[in-house]
């Protein structure tokens, strides 16, 4: 089911398409990469996507914001300051745009990523001073509240 503003997938059920890693990336093994893009922002700024990868290690470059949450399988992360963190099916991790860490898959691992482009902080900062203040001024109402404020977890 899909519409301009809603669109639900069956991880199970969508068909994944070769997307080969950089092969200078690779540090050992012949890791094989599958994705596909399930759903897409309207402004083409996020996209959320399913991947798996066999085993081997490789360094991965991040071009946008990427949050994962692991499906299947696990994957050994060492992240630039050097921390190593193993990611195993429920657990959920964020990689910042212009990073790099090695991933080490010991078989196998599934994931769905959910990515954004992120903009540069002075514009989004902006947004955020003009939104303020078109509410402040009555020029726009308050957003309704989503339910999802919370606690940090991290």
């Amino acid at each position: 089911m899909s519409s301009p503003d809603f669109a639900a997938a069956a991880l199970d059920a969508v068909v994944l398409e070769p997307a080969p890693i950089n092969p200078e990336w690779i540090v050992t093994g012949a890791p094989l990469a599958r994705s596909v893009e399930i759903f897409r922002s309207p402004d083409g700024a996020a996209t959320c996507n399913v991947w798996d990868c066999t085993a081997g290690t490789f360094k991965w470059y991040f071009g946008v914001d990427e949050t994962v949450h692991i499906l299947q399988g696990e994957v050994e992360v060492t992240a630039q300051d050097g921390s190593v963190r193993v990611l195993k099916p429920g657990e959920v991790a964020f990689f910042a745009s212009g990073t790099w860490a090695t991933w080490r898959i010991e078989n196998y691992v599934r994931k769905l990523a959910y990515c954004r482009h992120s903009m540069p902080l002075l514009l989004a900062y902006s947004l955020r001073a003009i939104g303020k203040l078109m509410r402040m001024s009555g020029l726009k109402s308050a957003a309704p509240d989503s339910g999802l404020g919370g606690n940090k977890v991290a």
